[in-house]
């Protein structure tokens, strides 16, 4: 029985510790988890509801949310997003970033997946589930052609994978999205549907949007926790940061994906509640998606030889998407009211519970195909 050494007890790692802290067929609990550890899936259901009823019952709270905006997103949804983002960031060991870049498998494997396939089977589905409604289409592709920066890093720590992989993967999906993006959406809602014959859609996206969008949500708090543990190491030692300063800051990563969520939903309740038969309908497609690329990023990390760890991470980091993006670029592209907003906003609706329940799924697994034990994960 091996047991993963997680060095800081932080909020994230005394639920790791709980539910996949023992490779093989049985399972350990070590330590006693406080309420929000124990019931994040709840918490996290809880927000979302909340956020709906606060936009249900608070008249203007959307407008007032939408005054000021970062990246073409809220203020207050921004400054959720790099509480949450900064914690995890300020953990990964930059140094071992190197190792990473030296697995070809994985790399390949996430550029395979990320930006060929998922892309693809995105647009499959929304061909298939949504033929007649055209800006519901266009929104679940703009969904599919957003990876994800931000969110990942939190359901990978959850899960125990490679800490410092998902950082490089994020950040490679981070450049392909500057470069390719624009690219892709005209490819994907243009070119595509063309040479098929099917109906074509304008993809005149903001290519500063999606540059800003990056280098808000992801340049930011990856400069600061870079910082923060280059000075910290640096003037106290890496056993003073990583044991007496990562758990006090550990926590505020799950309070700003709550935060986070709480607001979103907030800001595009209304438009939720208003069609909750549209929402059925981008809801489906969304489930299939989200189930069928974590499964095969599983899958190809087992088939690869990737060991638990990198595994998940590379399935991660292919299910989810960057919904902060999408929403922005189809405001930007079609505007706030549009049915490819709307597509936007259901995107993390579905993605965040499913996501949740994923990280069990992925924890299950371990102990059922992976024999061995993964690489050491630093808090």
């Amino acid at each position: 029985m091996t047991t993963i050494d997680i060095a800081a007890d932080t909020s994230i790692s005394k639920f790791i510790n709980l539910t996949g802290s023992v490779v093989g067929s049985e399972a350990a609990v070590i330590g006693k988890l406080s309420a929000l550890d124990r019931l994040l899936p709840v918490w996290i259901v809880a927000a979302m509801a909340l956020g709906l009823a606060l936009g249900a019952l608070i008249p203007g709270l959307n407008v007032a949310l939408e005054a000021l905006e970062v990246g073409q997103v809220s203020l207050p949804i921004a400054v959720g997003l790099l509480v949450m983002m900064y914690p995890v960031l300020a953990k990964v060991r930059y140094d071992q970033t190197r190792r990473v870049l030296t697995d070809r498998k994985l790399m390949v494997a996430s550029l395979a997946i990320n930006w060929v396939l998922a892309p693809a089977f995105m647009f499959t589905l929304a061909w298939i589930f949504l033929p007649d409604l055209p800006e519901y289409r266009t929104g679940l592709i703009i969904v599919g052609l957003a990876r994800c920066i931000a969110m990942v890093m939190i359901w990978n720590d959850l899960a125990c994978g490679d800490r410092e992989s998902a950082a490089v993967l994020v950040f490679i999906n981070s450049v392909f999205q500057v470069v390719a993006f624009g690219a892709l959406g005209w490819f994907y809602l243009q070119w595509l549907p063309s040479l098929l014959g099917l109906p074509t859609t304008s993809a005149d996206f903001s290519f500063w949007a999606i540059t800003s969008s990056v280098l808000i949500f992801l340049g930011i708090p990856l400069l600061a926790g870079f910082l923060t543990r280059a000075v910290g190491e640096k003037t106290k030692g890496r056993e003073w940061y990583e044991s007496r300063f990562l758990p006090r800051i550990g926590p505020w990563a799950l309070y700003g994906l709550l935060f986070t969520i709480t607001l979103l939903f907030a800001l595009q309740g209304g438009a939720i509640t208003s069609r909750p038969m549209d929402v059925a309908r981008i809801a489906i497609p969304l489930l299939v998606y989200f189930l069928v690329v974590f499964s095969a990023g599983m899958v190809a990390g087992f088939w690869l030889d990737l060991g638990y760890a990198k595994t998940t991470t590379l399935a991660f980091t292919a299910a989810g998407n960057n919904f902060e993006l999408a929403i922005a670029v189809s405001i930007g592209t079609f505007g706030v009211m549009s049915g490819q907003s709307l597509a936007g906003v259901v995107g993390p609706l579905i993605e965040v519970p499913v996501l949740v329940a994923l990280v069990y799924v992925a924890l299950w697994a371990r102990t059922r195909y992976f024999t061995t034990a993964p690489a050491p994960i630093a808090a």
